[in-house]
């Protein structure tokens, strides 16, 4: 354990950081994950109202730097390209 002040309280910070980037992270993969159930079961007025709040998520947490930029990206074009691969 630290034993300067601030050396305890940069502790303190990247403690809670870490805790809000893991929750941000959760949120993407489960927004990622009901995309993927929808296009599974060829529900795609479902899908791509999923996929606009996945895509809000992801936003989100790459603002927030909880993902990379590029990352969150990547991960919003193959759910689009699974979404418009969809035939009903």
């Amino acid at each position: 354990m630290a034993n300067h002040k601030s050396a305890v309280k940069r502790h303190k910070q990247s403690l809670n950081r870490a805790a809000r980037n893991k929750a941000a992270r959760t949120r993407v993969k489960n927004s990622v994950k009901a995309v993927h159930s929808a296009v599974q079961n060829k529900d795609r007025a479902g899908a791509e109202s999923l996929l606009s709040t996945a895509a809000s998520v992801l936003a989100k947490a790459a603002r927030k730097d909880a993902l990379h930029r590029r990352k969150a990206a990547r991960k919003l074009s193959r759910l689009s390209k699974a979404v418009n691969a969809v035939t009903t």
